[in-house]
C-alpha cells in the first residue's frame, strides 16, 4: 500500500499541472514569446508592384460578388412569395447572409483577410491593420463585386420582377425614423467589427491555437444575429458595398432616399469598434497559459 502511494506521489510530481484554466490562465507570470505586430504604414507604394496585392483585391471582388448573388437571390425568393410560410422567411435570409460570410471568410482569409465589407476594411484601417492604399483598393473591389452580383440576380429575375420586388435594396421600413435606422446600422456594424477584432486578435491566436481556425464561425454568426434583429428595421445593411450594389441595380428613389444611412452608420460603428479594440482589447497585457 505504501509503495502504491509512493508511486502516486512520484507521478504527481513528475506531471505537474501546466494548463491553468479561466482566470488562472490570465494571471500567470511567465509571458509567452509574443510581440504585437507593428502598425501598417499609411502608404505602401511597394504594394502596387506586388501580385499578392492584386490577387487579394480579386479575392475581395469574387467574394463580394458571390455574397450579393446568394443573399439578394434569397431575399427575392422570400419577397415574391404570397406567404412567408412558403419560404425560408426572415430566419432563412439571416442564415443566407451569415452562412455566406462564414464560408467566404474561411475561403479568402488566407488571401485577402476576408473582409468582404468596406466597414470591416475601414475599421481594420483605423486600427492600423492595413495601409490606406490597400484599404481603398479593397473597398473599390468590394463595391464592384457587389454591383456585379446584384446585376446577375436582376438578369435572372428580369427587370420588371426585380423592380417590383424592390431589388433587395436597403431602406428604412415604415414606422421607423431615419434615426432608428442609423442607430440600428451603427450598433449592428459595431457588433460585427468588434467580433472581427476579437476573432482575429493576434494575442488570442498566440495563446489559443484553435482561434484562427474558428474565426469565420463567430463572424458569420454575428452577421446572422444582427440580421435577425434589424431586418424589420432597415433590411440590415452593415455592409456599404451590399447596400450600394443593390441600390445601383435597383436604381429607384426607394433605394436612394435613405442610402446615406448605410454608409454613415456602418462607418461610425466600425470606427467605434476600432477605438474599443485599440483602447481596451489591445491594452490588455498578454499572458500565456
Amino acid at each position: 500500500m505504501e509503495a502504491k502511494e509512493q508511486d502516486v506521489s512520484l507521478g504527481a510530481n513528475k506531471f505537474p499541472e501546466r494548463q491553468p484554466l479561466g482566470i488562472a490562465a490570465q494571471s500567470q507570470d511567465d509571458p509567452k514569446d509574443y510581440q504585437e505586430p507593428p502598425p501598417a504604414p499609411l502608404f505602401e507604394p511597394s504594394e502596387l508592384t506586388s501580385w499578392s496585392f492584386y490577387r487579394a483585391g480579386i479575392a475581395e471582388f469574387v467574394a463580394t460578388f458571390l455574397f450579393l448573388y446568394i443573399t439578394v437571390l434569397t431575399v427575392m425568393g422570400v419577397v415574391r412569395a404570397d406567404s412567408k410560410c412558403k419560404t425560408v422567411g426572415i430566419q432563412g435570409i439571416a442564415w443566407a447572409f451569415g452562412g455566406m460570410i462564414f464560408a467566404l471568410v474561411y475561403c479568402t482569409a488566407g488571401i485577402s483577410g476576408g473582409h468582404i465589407n468596406p466597414a470591416v476594411t475601414f475599421g481594420l484601417f483605423l486600427a492600423r491593420k492595413l495601409s490606406l492604399t490597400r484599404a481603398l483598393f479593397y473597398m473599390v473591389m468590394q463595391c464592384l463585386g457587389a454591383i456585379c452580383g446584384a446585376g446577375v440576380v436582376k438578369g435572372f429575375e428580369g427587370k420588371t420582377r426585380f423592380g417590383d420586388l424592390k431589388g433587395g435594396a436597403n431602406f428604412v421600413a415604415p414606422g421607423y425614423t431615419k434615426g432608428d435606422g442609423l442607430g440600428a446600422e451603427i450598433v449592428g456594424t459595431f457588433i460585427l467589427v468588434y467580433t472581427v477584432f476579437s476573432a482575429t486578435d493576434a494575442k488570442r491566436s498566440a495563446r489559443d491555437s484553435h482561434v484562427p481556425i474558428l474565426a469565420p464561425l463567430p463572424i458569420g454568426f454575428a452577421v446572422f444575429l444582427v440580421h435577425l434583429a434589424t431586418i424589420p428595421i432597415t433590411g440590415t445593411g452593415i455592409n456599404p458595398a451590399r447596400s450600394l450594389g443593390a441600390a445601383i441595380i435597383f436604381n429607384k428613389d426607394l433605394g436612394w432616399d435613405d442610402h446615406w444611412i448605410f454608409w454613415v452608420g456602418p462607418f461610425i460603428g466600425a470606427a467605434l469598434a476600432a477605438l474599443y479594440h485599440v483602447v481596451v482589447i489591445r491594452a490588455i497585457p498578454f499572458k500565456s497559459k
